[in-house]
């Protein structure tokens, strides 16, 4: 299994469970943004902590993820980034675009605060 969805109170958790997110993962992760958005789901948190390697195919799904939420006026929280997916996100300049979190906890906060 390339990742695990959760339906949870007020958003969707999706945590990478790949080593790469790449070509090979990027295609069926946007399928399932795609999805869970048209189920009207708003908030996505997007967990990355087992991610080593993250690919410009890898970028495009959360930029679709971040978009999906924007236009449905919610909120979509990155987190758990390894240095080197940290790095690559940085270099994009995709860091003032997007919300970032250290932690799962501290995501979720933020999506309980936007809530309110």
């Amino acid at each position: 299994m390339e990742f695990n969805i959760e339906k949870k109170e007020g958003f969707t958790l999706i945590q990478v469970l790949e080593e790469k997110l790449d070509t090979h993962i990027a295609p069926n992760l946007k399928s399932e943004l795609v999805l869970i958005s048209g189920n009207g789901e708003k908030n996505i948190i997007l967990d990355l902590s087992n991610c080593r390697y993250c690919d410009s195919s890898g970028l495009s799904a959360i930029l679709v993820a971040n978009r999906l939420c924007k236009n449905a006026s919610g909120t979509f929280i990155l987190t758990g980034l390894t240095e080197a997916v940290e790095r690559l996100i940085t270099i994009s300049q995709l860091d003032t675009v997007l919300n970032i979190t250290e932690t799962l906890d501290e995501a979720i906060g933020l999506i309980s605060e936007e809530a309110e």
